[in-house]
């Protein structure tokens, strides 16, 4: 029986999607071969590359609009480097709202000035900090519109006129933005678009032009869009099973629709963590995420018996990161209604235990 996966990454991938990825690595489309056993040169996996770039365009609503779409490797850790290497001439800000954040932070340094713009480290990155002011001589503002950790997301974006640049790992083409507010954004394909080992990157023209040229080939995002991301062999199985993923989510209705089951599916849980005595959530209410419901047990409250009756209904993944302890709910876009239920259930039948 298929698990309900509540796990913040790699997780859950549409039923659909994994059936179709399943069928191509015995063999792509009728020709003979597995898909990852073409050559990525081969005209059949440049139409998988150009539809997975065009999709990602387009539902992000910035085709035409004179920006790109780059798969690339190395995951969003590698990014957190490659876009101090490419923007940074003197320095950079940078809102931390949580582990990831600092991570980025600690690779910018390498190449500038680091303004830590504001930071909700002293509550344990239960918050999103707002209101601050935002230099005007930056070379860009960085933020990590959703933190999978701590359970906090952003729902207005600050307001810069300096190059507005994001990590949004784990909530990409799970809501509905002005998406063009970004001069580039990027994302690890695990949360809500297909497997790990590839890279989402998403660039304005005009900022491509603007890097800075004294970078490693590998570093480079002007390389790598000159080269439509083929200047080393790409992560085929991953960009495959992503382009298929983003079919998928344009198939259900695209990120309107897709950010209403969501938010269905969040209500859900959160209203049950309010209402029920046993648990208290983590962040605070106002900046909630609708990915990544975090929670912990009622003080007193001893939850081995929680524990086993989660594990019993086949609930996966609900442990919560050790920076929080508790539970964590991830409930990316793949994640269906019923499962979400199972587990608000399953907290009810546990409150009628103690």
């Amino acid at each position: 029986m298929k698990k309900h996966n509540f796990s913040a990454g790699p997780s859950i991938l549409p039923a659909l999607v994994m059936e179709k990825a399943a069928a191509a690595v015995q063999e792509l489309d009728g020709i003979g071969l597995s898909l990852i056993e073409i050559s990525h040169r081969s005209k059949e996996f440049v139409a998988i590359m150009d539809k997975a770039q065009d999709l990602a365009l387009e539902l992000t609503g910035l085709k035409g609009k004179g920006y790109q779409a780059l798969f690339l490797q190395g995951g969003a850790s590698m990014q957190f480097l490659m876009a101090a290497a490419n923007l940074m001439q003197n320095k950079a800000g940078y809102i931390n709202t949580g582990a990831w954040s600092d991570k980025a932070i600690k690779e910018a340094k390498r190449y500038g000035e680091v303004i830590e713009i504001a930071s909700s480290k002293e509550a344990n990155f239960n918050y999103i900090p707002k209101g601050q002011d935002i230099p005007t001589d930056l070379d860009y503002l960085h933020i990590t519109t959703n933190n999978t950790i701590f359970g906090t997301q952003f729902h207005d974006l600050p307001q810069t006129n300096v190059p507005l640049i994001a990590d949004m790992s784990s909530d990409i083409f799970s809501r509905e933005f002005d998406y063009s507010a970004f001069d580039l954004f990027y994302a690890g394909a695990q949360k809500n678009m297909g497997p790990a080992g590839t890279t989402l990157v998403i660039v304005k023209d005009s900022l491509l032009e603007k890097m800075n040229k004294d970078v490693p080939s590998m570093l480079s995002y002007a390389t790598h869009a000159d080269k439509g991301s083929m200047f080393n062999t790409p992560p085929v199985f991953a960009v495959y099973t992503s382009m298929l993923t983003l079919e998928w989510l344009k198939e259900k209705g695209g990120i309107s629709a897709i950010q209403e089951h969501n938010i269905t599916k969040a209500k859900l849980i959160y209203d049950e963590i309010d209402r029920n005595t046993a648990f208290e959530g983590f962040a605070a209410k106002e900046d909630r995420s609708y990915m990544n419901a975090t929670f912990n047990l009622a003080e007193g409250v001893d939850g081995s018996a929680f524990d086993e009756m989660w594990n019993a209904a086949n609930i996966s993944g609900l442990k919560g990161h050790r920076s929080v302890g508790g539970y964590r709910a991830s409930i990316y876009n793949a994640l269906p209604l019923e499962s979400a239920q199972q587990l608000v259930d399953v907290m009810q039948q546990f409150e009628k235990t103690l």
